[in-house]
């Protein structure tokens, strides 16, 4: 018999759609996987076991609704849920109950989804890490900040669960843990609900094990139409080879996969164009620092004044760092990104999608620290879709990803692409 938790969230759609899986069942091997592997992964901030298989059990007893039917999704907490503790990762909120759903987490139960549970998030998904290990390696960060979300994808534990990105948190985590990490053009998912960071780059995203699973997550809450992957393998894509200005962060390892990378797109049939873009590029992480401090101040403001001794010091210092920032500074900020953005889609012109790194290598070794999230920055900043999926192994033998980056607002093409280069480079 088939680990029921292994199947793809598209295989398990497609089997409960023919009435040969039942939601119970799926959700039942889902928890079997979380009893045998949590006291080392420690991917769950809150689980209830009898919750997620009612709602399973009333998923199977009410007629289909959408692909998403019976599906379980975890969920990172930072997201509202009415029926489960939202805490954002912090002794501030312990035991926390929201009054109401995040919109995400209420179009999921609306399209007859399963809330299995509560993912670990760090400290109000910033950098402070929780308690969760990567998969891969417990001895290795998972990284940040959707880490709970990140690790159990990777473990089986779940086929579909919710991460959000301010800088680099979904792409990050999915790269360390060798899962795919879509942050959607931004705004595509609704953010009501989501404890709030940075206005200006607060993303909702997902981490899934294939692309059309990522894509089926999002579609189904944003309306958007089902993208069609039967024909990807005879795509010939524009792509351009964006090293970044950061390229020379990258480890060796992670250059040299990149580099060994493009004449095996080129034989499958993509075009690949080394890529260069305008200097003021070069500023767009200060500038994603410069914004999201300025915003986290406030946005915090509750917390930071009535609970100081209970945020860590790691954020306190970039809090205070925050109220710093001058508005004028926070204003050049934003024209720079503004800049770059109508620069950006003069350059997609040429390419469909661009090729990057999705972070500088493998995953770090130790718990300390979340990684360095300096190769997503620009492209929350950019408010384009990303995906990064896992193509490479690093020395260690742990995943290395590939970032995928489109147009704005065209995220169907770009998950095509995605998937295109995840199939010819793993084939």
């Amino acid at each position: 018999m088939d680990s029921l938790n292994m199947l793809s969230a598209t295989e398990a759609a497609a089997r409960i759609a023919a009435g040969t899986l039942t939601s119970e069942s799926l959700v039942a091997a889902c928890l079997e996987r979380i009893s045998q592997r949590e006291s080392g992964v420690q991917a769950w901030a809150a689980i209830d076991p009898d919750f997620a298989l009612a709602q399973a059990r009333a998923c199977d007893q009410a007629p289909r609704r959408t692909r998403l039917h019976g599906l379980p999704v975890g969920v990172k907490d930072v997201l509202d849920t009415a029926d489960l503790p939202t805490e954002y990762g912090s002794p501030i909120y312990r035991g926390n109950r929201a009054a109401c759903d995040a919109a995400c987490v209420a179009q999921v139960r609306e399209s007859g989804g399963v809330i299995l549970g509560k993912t670990v998030t760090t400290e109000f998904a910033t950098r402070y890490p929780g308690k969760t290990r990567n998969p891969r390696n417990l001895a290795h960060t998972p990284g940040g900040s959707s880490q709970g979300s990140a690790a159990a994808v990777a473990d089986f534990m779940v086929p579909l669960a919710f991460g959000t990105q301010t800088t680099s948190s979904v792409i990050r985590p999915a790269a360390y843990c060798g899962v795919v990490g879509y942050k959607p053009t931004f705004g595509l998912v609704n953010r009501a609900g989501l404890k709030v960071l940075s206005d200006s780059f607060d993303h909702i995203g997902t981490l899934t094990r294939t692309v059309p699973d990522a894509a089926l997550l999002v579609e189904a809450l944003s309306g958007a139409p089902a993208t069609a992957f039967d024909t990807v393998t005879h795509m010939k894509p524009r792509i351009g080879f964006y090293r970044t200005p950061w390229w020379d962060q990258a480890d060796h390892p992670t250059q040299e996969a990149l580099l060994q990378a493009v004449p095996r797109l080129e034989l499958a049939g993509a075009r690949v164009t080394r890529v260069d873009l305008d200097s003021e590029f070069e500023r767009l992480v200060e500038v994603q620092s410069t914004v999201s401090s300025y915003e986290m101040f406030r946005a915090l403001a509750h917390e930071r004044t009535r609970f100081p001794v209970l945020i860590s010091e790691m954020l306190m210092e970039r809090l205070l760092g925050g109220g710093r920032v001058a508005r004028a500074d926070y204003e050049e900020a934003q024209a720079i990104a503004r800049r770059c953005r109508a620069h950006l889609a003069d350059a997609f012109r040429e390419y469909d999608v661009l090729l990057a790194p999705s972070a500088m290598g493998e995953a770090p070794e130790g718990l300390d620290s979340t990684g360095d999230p300096v190769f997503g920055a620009s492209w929350t900043v950019l408010h384009v879709p990303a995906v990064t999926v896992p193509v490479f192994r690093g020395p260690r033998g742990l995943p290395m990803g590939a970032q995928i980056i489109g147009p704005l607002g065209k995220d169907g093409p770009t998950l095509q692409c995605a998937e295109w280069v995840h199939r010819t480079l793993t084939s």
